[in-house]
């Protein structure tokens, strides 16, 4: 294993979405100046917390499984073809997906993003974790998964780097695997996993036959809320001729600009609404992925629809990236929670 620094490198709209968000068919304003923009975006944060959360945490002190239950079926009657190509994935549900990608020795790595099986993610004082409820379960549990070589985390925020999940998958499929995260984050990670491997933006680590490049997406990376210094990835996972990008979560940034053609490119499409400083809108998604697709890349989207992060409208985060790739929407893929897809 080495490490070094990385080279340069028709669908029915909401009736909700005002179109000029959609089209941009209004002009826009005149940007504010940067201490109010951060000041207004405080404020619309704080009133959207302030709407939701009581009620999540108050739900906290109840048990109950997901309101929603993908059928296993989804997935494992498909499960044959993952891995059967160059590329292959799974959503499993908000920022977990499930990878393989074939080595130039041959060899199908099974690479984990963002593992979260957990109903409810959150802070866990005693038996009870406060925080929010999945509206609906992963499209496979963590009994269901194949042996997993290498576990990717982007960050350290809950919905991201879950202990609970990262334990049963410790003590399961992924007991001899790789556990790759940002800086400052190792020490989240719980016991039982092979090593874990901290990786700063701009370096390169050669692991299991792939070549991982860590870049600096546009958010940030806390736990809590003073220890910002945390470190946030995004991820080009590399095989030979074969590229993946995984961005995990960021805003509109210019960051995956230099990297050159990726054949499939992962990109978090939800909870932009009001947060739009941290992720990216669907429209914005769309723009992102223009410098990355090449002739034939494709764009798979996650981080919706599975917990309630942001203000949107359910349905409303693949309906604006429909309008937005317009006649190329047959270049997204994975729309659907245990979809799988495999790139020759």
């Amino acid at each position: 294993m080495t490490m070094r620094n990385a080279r340069p490198g028709s669908r029915t709209l909401n009736p909700a979405v005002p179109l000029d968000r959609i089209n941009g068919t209004m002009a826009s304003p005149p940007n504010p100046p940067p201490a109010v923009d951060r000041l207004r975006r405080a404020a619309m944060a704080a009133r959207s917390g302030l709407r939701r959360y009581p009620r999540h945490l108050l739900e906290s002190l109840s048990r109950g499984s997901p309101g929603r239950v993908v059928p296993a079926s989804v997935c494992e009657t498909n499960l044959c073809q993952f891995g059967s190509g160059g590329i292959g994935a799974v959503w499993l549900g908000h920022a977990t997906m499930l990878l393989s990608v074939r080595s130039p020795n041959g060899r199908a790595v099974t690479v984990l993003t963002d593992p979260v099986f957990s109903d409810r993610i959150g802070l866990k004082v005693g038996q009870v974790t406060f925080g929010l409820r999945r509206l609906i379960a992963p499209a496979l549990e963590v009994h269901q998964l194949p042996p997993i070589d290498l576990v990717l985390l982007s960050h350290a925020h809950f919905d991201h780097l879950d202990r609970p999940s990262l334990r049963r998958l410790a003590a399961g499929p992924a007991r001899g695997a790789t556990v790759i995260t940002a800086e400052r984050t190792g020490k989240l990670v719980p016991s039982g996993f092979r090593r874990v491997i901290e990786l700063p933006w701009n370096h390169t680590i050669e692991c299991a036959g792939l070549r991982l490049d860590a870049l600096r997406p546009a958010h940030w990376g806390a736990r809590a809320a003073f220890d910002r210094r945390r470190g946030f990835n995004s991820y080009v996972i590399e095989a030979g001729a074969r590229r993946v990008l995984f961005a995990g979560d960021t805003a509109a940034t210019d960051a995956f600009e230099r990297i050159g053609p990726v054949n499939l490119s992962i990109f978090g499409v939800g909870a932009y609404e009001p947060w739009e400083h941290a992720h990216a809108t669907p429209e914005q998604v769309w723009r992102m992925f223009a410098h990355l697709r090449g002739s034939d890349g494709l764009l798979m989207p996650m981080h919706h629809s599975t917990f309630d992060l942001g203000e949107e409208q359910p349905g409303e985060p693949l309906s604006r990236l429909a309008v937005a790739a317009g006649d190329s929407w047959r270049a997204v893929v994975g729309r659907e929670m245990g979809e799988v897809v495999s790139i020759d």
